[in-house]
């Protein structure tokens, strides 16, 4: 299942809801101030490389310090978890950004590393209550990947970074903040 122009969500749709909802809440797109943990895989790692590159690109547009971002390393997507919860658990990062690229091969490794990663990481955030960002790829080829993983728009480093900004203006919200 892919995102596509018809299943877009129109901006002006979210403001149709004002007034009949009690409360309508967005997170905002400003991390001026926000520390973020970037939490990468080495194994196909010239893929999570062009998505760092899309972190770099997204934090400066929102206002983001270079020196608030962590980033650090682990052999492969299945130990991003882990990194996550001990960069949230050092309070040194407001959310992380986890990338990787797992692609699809001819053995049943990649619906148990896709499939861990991805639960692993859900779980260190409802566990500490901070976003942790799922910027893993999940590919059936390398053209996938290096199509997910491009240079500007459509680059999924890019729009993790966006995801963990929007996340923790969210959480710090009233009335949930």
């Amino acid at each position: 299942m892919t995102s596509s122009t018809e299943t877009e969500l129109d901006p002006g749709a979210l403001r149709s809801i004002d007034g009949r909802v009690g409360k309508h809440l967005e997170g905002g797109h400003d991390g001026t101030g926000l520390r973020i943990g970037v939490a990468c895989a080495r194994f196909n790692g010239g893929i999570t490389m062009r998505m760092i590159e899309g972190v770099l690109s997204a934090a400066a547009a929102a206002g983001i310090d270079q020196r608030d971002l962590l980033v650090a390393w682990v052999p492969g997507a299945f130990e991003l978890p882990l990194l996550a919860q001990t960069m949230l658990a050092s309070g040194k990062v407001d959310a992380v950004v986890a990338l990787g690229a797992v692609i699809r091969g001819d053995t049943g490794h990649y619906d148990f590393v896709a499939g861990e990663c991805a639960r692993g990481l859900q779980d260190v955030s409802l566990k500490t209550g901070k976003p942790v960002i799922f910027g893993v790829l999940t590919t059936d080829t390398v053209a996938q990947a290096l199509e997910r993983s491009v240079e500007g728009e459509g680059n999924k480093g890019a729009e993790a970074l966006e995801t963990a900004v929007e996340m923790v203006r969210l959480a710090q919200t009233s009335p949930l903040g």
